[in-house]
């Protein structure tokens, strides 16, 4: 198999690596408990350049490709707390990727530059009480009023939308013709301070306990014209351009923190004596561990072929699809293993594995859940 990362893309890794393990692990306690990370950790995520790997330079970003996201967003799932990793992987590609592939020249100089520094926030205002995987659905309207447009509506499960400074917002701009219910879309850029525009509540979540998740308020929200995103009434086709990333993005955070709660699993194997010999002995034991790390390669090596087709330009929805189903499904079952051969104490708050298990839950809904990701898939084959 052909090699997928270059030395350059491995000397990220140390140096993400190396930044998780001195100023991400030893507060995640603490921000698991306040609800939030603290805007000093996006600033020191921008000085470091993190937030920009893809982002062109001239904005400020690193100019890299897709590999880089891949590899940043497998060290940042090792931090032990998904909702980290959740908040700063929707700031850098499930919703800032929008404005640099349909923002004006205008919009972009406004907000890049604060977005890479990690000086604004970034937020994806998709979901509502009524539309979640189907997203023409949305019942979120924009109406144009001479140099703005009023926003009407109610959105929730937003990640970063407690704290967040800009929301990548989907609201109906038009009904749609008969049957084509995803006609009439529009995205806009929403400033927090937008007039109009209000937190309703701070969801408590079972797990991701340090992303801050809202649920959001439009009453007549003043949004000037400018901040239309793209072309009006082409909204849905633009975020379908973008699911293919945030799919990959999700099978890999998935992934790389099953990978981890392994790695503790088997530490703890080894420490833990029972009988008189560690549980590591026990053949049990050892071939459970052995299924489960052969299941977490076979994911590796599918989420791995859809990430290069994808950087690549290649139409891959089906392969993503299947990466993101197979991906977050085996993270799910290495939870309950994880947690039950760690026995009594995968079930306290002290050990990490207790907090994967309720973090990896999201994965299967979160992005396009298992059962939309089937029928995608089902879709594509000769049946």
């Amino acid at each position: 198999m052909t090699r997928l990362f270059t030395a350059e893309h491995e000397m990220l890794r140390k140096s993400v690596r190396a930044f998780v393990e001195k100023e991400i692990v030893p507060h995640v306690g603490a921000w698991e408990e306040a609800g939030r990370i603290p805007g000093s950790l996006w600033l020191r995520l921008g000085e470091q350049g993190f937030l920009g790997l893809e982002f062109p330079a001239e904005y400020g970003g690193g100019g890299g490709d897709f590999l880089s996201t891949v590899v940043f967003a497998e060290e940042m799932a090792r931090c032990r707390s998904g909702g980290v990793a959740f908040s700063v992987l929707v700031h850098t590609d499930m919703s800032a990727p929008w404005l640099t592939r349909y923002g004006t020249e205008a919009q972009k100089q406004q907000y890049l530059p604060g977005i890479i520094r990690g000086e604004t926030v970034c937020a994806l205002g998709i979901t509502e009480p009524g539309a979640g995987s189907d997203m023409a659905g949305i019942q979120t309207r924009a109406v144009r009023q001479g140099d703005h447009y009023l926003i009407t509506g109610n959105k929730i499960f937003i990640t970063n939308g407690v704290y967040g400074e800009l929301y990548f917002l989907a609201a109906r701009t038009g009904p749609g013709r008969p049957g084509r219910r995803h006609e009439g879309i529009s995205m806009f850029l929403v400033e927090r301070a937008s007039p109009g525009l209000q937190v309703s509540r701070k969801l408590d979540k079972m797990g991701m306990r340090a992303s801050d998740t809202a649920e959001l308020a439009f009453s007549e929200c003043r949004v000037p014209a400018e901040n239309l995103l793209g072309e009006e009434g082409k909204g849905f086709y633009q975020l379908s351009a973008g699911l293919q990333r945030e799919r990959l993005v999700a099978a890999v955070l998935a992934l790389s923190s099953a990978r981890q709660a392994l790695e503790d699993t088997i530490g703890y194997l080894r420490e833990r004596q029972a009988f008189g010999e560690p549980l590591a002995a026990r053949q049990a034991l050892r071939h459970r561990v052995a299924d489960l790390a052969t299941e977490l390669e076979a994911a590796r090596q599918l989420v791995y072929h859809a990430a290069a087709l994808f950087a690549d330009g290649e139409e891959c929805v089906r392969e993503v699809s299947m990466a993101k189903l197979y991906a977050t499904e085996v993270a799910n079952r290495v939870a309950y293993h994880a947690v039950q051969l760690h026995g009594g104490y995968g079930y306290m708050r002290e050990f990490p594995v207790e907090g994967f298990f309720r973090d990896v839950r999201l994965w299967t809904i979160a992005s396009g859940s298992s059962e939309i990701m089937r029928e995608i898939i089902a879709k594509r084959l000769p049946m």
